[in-house]
């Protein structure tokens, strides 16, 4: 079996993962729940295994390198990074329903790259600017950083639909208490937010090198900027003017638009960056 379809099995692994999350939300069955800890866990592994044989067919291709050169290989990587965040955070705090939240995003991420007809899932030589030691430090670190957005932006859509509620039925109810929602928020942002910053570090190194400059205001290292402001000015809120609720929330979803922005919209712009989605 080779690296594209055990992704695309993958796919269903998630698929299922999500399912199982939102039906232990849904209808309150804590051993759906369980099982999806367990089938989320399995849809990472063979997220890794996914990722790790790529690696060395693009090796056995005579043209090896890491695969996180282009669109497909990137949003792999980014199903598997928003799962093992997750994984993370459900045993830090004990709470599946947020699964329901999370997984389904990185069920998206691999489903897209598995099944858009869009996107070409061939093992290519990398173009030259891309033959760098910086690739794989520019892309995990960007990647880490948009993954801890990514649960970020479902747990602030909890807060929104939660609400202030109180009832004591019902499936709103039975999301975690708005505090743990808004502390959980802050913390990934925080986290992503420091990996965003050593992904844009390490991309302007790469471009140093590659392209002799370290910024030249290429669109997708605008909207890098552009992400990075949005989520430094949530920050400066939280912890300079005391914002929390609802406001943190709608920023996180502003930023998490700007980060999908970045990664998609960007490569329709001419650019050095339209190659490949790189972050």
């Amino acid at each position: 079996m080779n690296s594209s379809a055990i992704l695309s099995l993958t796919t269903l692994v998630y698929g299922l993962a999500a399912f199982l999350y939102i039906f232990a939300w849904v209808f309150k069955k804590e051993i759906a729940g369980r099982v999806g800890t367990w089938v989320a866990f399995l849809g990472m592994v063979g997220n890794l295994a996914g990722i790790i044989l790529r690696w060395i067919e693009s090796y056995q291709m005579g043209i090896g390198h890491a695969p996180l050169s282009n669109l497909y290989e990137s949003l792999v990587f980014f199903a598997m990074t928003i799962t093992v965040i997750y994984l993370v955070v459900e045993h830090k705090y004990g709470n599946r329903i947020i699964g329901a939240f999370a997984i389904p995003l990185a069920f998206l991420a691999i489903a897209y790259a598995s099944l858009s007809p869009n996107i070409n899932d061939k093992i290519q030589p990398l173009i030259p600017a891309l033959k760098s030691n910086w690739l794989i430090a520019h892309v995990v670190t960007c990647f880490i950083g948009y993954a801890a957005f990514a649960i970020a932006f479902g747990v602030s859509i909890m807060y929104i639909i939660k609400g202030g509620t109180i009832r004591e039925e019902g499936v709103l109810s039975r999301l975690p208490d708005n505090k743990v929602l808004d502390e959980l928020t802050y913390q990934l942002i925080m986290f992503g937010f420091l990996f965003l910053t050593g992904g844009i570090i390490t991309g302007a190194v790469w471009a140093n090198s590659a392209w002799g400059r370290y910024w030249g205001w290429d669109p997708k290292e605008t909207w890098s900027l552009i992400t990075w402001f949005v989520y430094s000015t949530l920050i400066h809120a939280r912890m300079m003017r005391g914002w929390h609720g609802k406001r943190i929330a709608f920023l996180s979803i502003l930023g998490f638009m700007a980060v999908i922005f970045t990664y998609f919209g960007v490569n329709l712009l001419p650019g050095l960056h339209s190659y490949g989605a790189m972050g």
